[in-house]
């Protein structure tokens, strides 16, 4: 009988670990799902999303570490001093360390953006070319991201292999008008990815840039639909229209702010939808009218969308 127990124990943990394996997630999936995360976050605060992806691959053995799984965090950021949100704890570099801990997946790559835009070890990275993933990458191991020696090669072999350097260019959005509406001034063409919101503020100008051909601007702190209208020369009542906001809603730091009514169809033809996100944040994303993906994709009006689902956009 005790014989015949260890047999069924055996045989049950074989089965348990062909089980987990069957559901680790592939690198080809995992970036499949994030890439238009990396690819806004890059427009948003300019982190090439060749290295956000990469180091998310790296960081979180694309998704399938324990501190992915249970905390949500891809990066493998600690708490620090300042973190006052949920942590998770863990031996690392020393026993029980402190991780943060993250509602959603979108919160950790948000603030892995901040960790390194308000950092100031990482300030000279933003002085390099956001298309420069080589110079990025040995520029997060000269600042003492990971202790790894090799992780500058790691990085940029991860990028490489996975031609995540393609997502760099696509991130781009050039913009050909003779001037900017903004400010006056002539130039050939503008990347959509370097107007971060601490240029916008610094600079104290508002940069419009195509996105789906429809014009928009990126949201500073602070920004609401009534003080764009005034800023903007447009009534209140387009601002919350055009973005699908309800009255008294407001925006965050950060998000697309679309001009113009938004389009019946998007460039891409499928979203795939992330964790945390919603119909709205698809829709604003690629600037595609919400009525519009729930009808390319036969949702009614109450039906919400989940993670994993493959949405049409035209």
């Amino acid at each position: 009988m005790i014989h015949f127990l260890r047999l069924s124990l055996f045989f049950l943990a074989i089965a348990t670990a062909q089980a987990q394996q069957s559901h680790r997630q592939s690198t080809a999936d995992y970036i499949a799902q994030y890439k238009d995360i990396a690819m806004l976050e890059m427009q948003r605060y300019g982190i090439p999303a060749s290295i956000k992806l990469g180091q998310g691959i790296l960081e979180s053995g694309s998704g399938n570490s324990e501190l992915a799984k249970n905390a949500n965090n891809h990066f493998g950021i600690k708490c620090k001093s300042t973190w006052t949100g949920k942590t998770y704890h863990k031996d690392d570099d020393a026993k029980d360390e402190c991780f943060r801990k993250y509602e959603k997946v979108l919160d950790s790559y948000e603030d892995h953006s901040k960790f390194l835009k308000q950092n100031q070890r990482y300030a000279f990275l933003f002085d390099l070319p956001s298309t420069d993933y080589k110079a990025w990458a040995h520029g997060l191991k000269k600042a003492g991201y990971a202790t790894n020696p090799k992780y500058a090669e790691l990085l940029i072999k991860t990028i490489e292999d996975n031609a995540l350097h393609q997502f760099d260019k696509l991130s781009a959005i050039e913009d050909k008008r003779p001037v900017s509406e903004a400010t006056g001034k002539s130039r050939d063409k503008m990347l959509y990815q370097d107007v971060t919101e601490l240029e916008l503020r610094d600079k104290n100008t508002r940069s419009i840039s195509l996105r789906n051909r429809i014009k928009s601007v990126i949201a500073n702190d602070g920004d609401t639909p009534e003080s764009l209208a005034i800023e903007l020369n447009m009534m209140t009542w387009q601002i919350y229209k055009y973005n699908d906001l309800k009255k008294g809603e407001q925006f965050n730091a950060g998000e697309i702010v679309y001009l113009q009514p938004k389009r019946k169809k998007a460039k891409e033809a499928t979203h795939k939808v992330v964790d945390g996100q919603s119909i709205r944040d698809v829709s604003q994303l690629h600037g595609v009218k919400i009525n519009r993906i729930r009808k390319l994709n036969q949702l009614d009006d109450a039906a919400e969308i989940k993670a994993g689902m493959v949405l049409k956009l035209r």
